[in-house]
């Protein structure tokens, strides 16, 4: 296990309700009741349980609108990460490390790169100032699960099936592709499509394995204090 995130002063409290998808009331453990940044717009299936212990973390910034995010849940004997733009900066942190020696070798890491015929932008590009290889990487938060088994979408997403189309699309003899699945939990260890929620994201994730885009479904365990890394789940398709 390797920790590659630490959390400030989190505050606890109890999940009153999510709204506007934007919006989650908590009730702080001093029974003040706050409205939080919710960043995970999704439909957080079975992970919205109201009167559930929540984690949030407050911010001074005059610029927020919000001064509070929603952090995590406890659920199933465990915490839960709900902060959907933590993982891309985990990730991010793990590249520049070379924690995920899986990926092909790389000098250089880039963010928010446009690319792809449908003008998306990658998460990450990471570029071998030697050979010129070039390797583009998406990151998918996880959270939906069966028993220990990941899934992921959880409802129907164009723009996962677009980041798919794309992924595929730039593969060449000197560029390569990669899949990220951040499973936001500790107690998965497979995984696996949604194709119960989204059929046609189901399709096309199979297809890009078949050509050759790469998928890594990382696992991480999540305390009110660190994220830590669990290695790899295994793909159930």
């Amino acid at each position: 296990m390797l920790q590659v995130h630490t959390y400030s002063d989190l505050l606890t409290g109890r999940l009153v309700s999510r709204y506007k998808r934007f919006f989650a009331d908590i009730e702080l453990d001093n029974g003040e009741i706050v409205t939080t940044h919710c960043a995970n717009t999704g439909s957080m299936t079975g992970v919205c349980k109201i009167g559930s212990p929540v984690l949030v973390s407050y911010h001074s910034n005059p610029n927020r609108k919000l001064a509070y995010s929603w952090e995590a849940i406890y659920l199933d004997e465990q915490w839960i990460g709900i902060n959907t733009s933590l993982p891309n900066r985990v990730i991010g942190h793990m590249l520049d490390r070379h924690l995920l020696p899986e990926l092909e070798t790389y000098t250089e890491v880039k963010s928010e790169v446009v690319y792809g015929n449908e003008k998306s932008r990658i998460d990450f590009l990471l570029t071998d100032s030697s050979t010129k290889k070039r390797i583009y990487v998406e990151v998918k938060n996880t959270t939906w699960c069966i028993g220990n088994l990941a899934l992921f979408p959880d409802t129907v997403t164009t723009r996962g099936q677009k980041h798919l189309r794309e992924l595929m699309s730039v593969i060449t003899e000197n560029t390569a592709s990669a899949l990220i699945f951040f499973i936001n939990r500790g107690d998965c260890d497979r995984f696996t499509a949604g194709a119960q929620a989204d059929p046609e994201y189901d399709r096309l994730l199979k297809e890009a394995i078949a050509k050759g885009v790469k998928v890594l479904a990382c696992r991480f365990k999540i305390e009110p204090t660190k994220i830590t890394y669990l290695g790899l789940a295994n793909l159930d398709f």
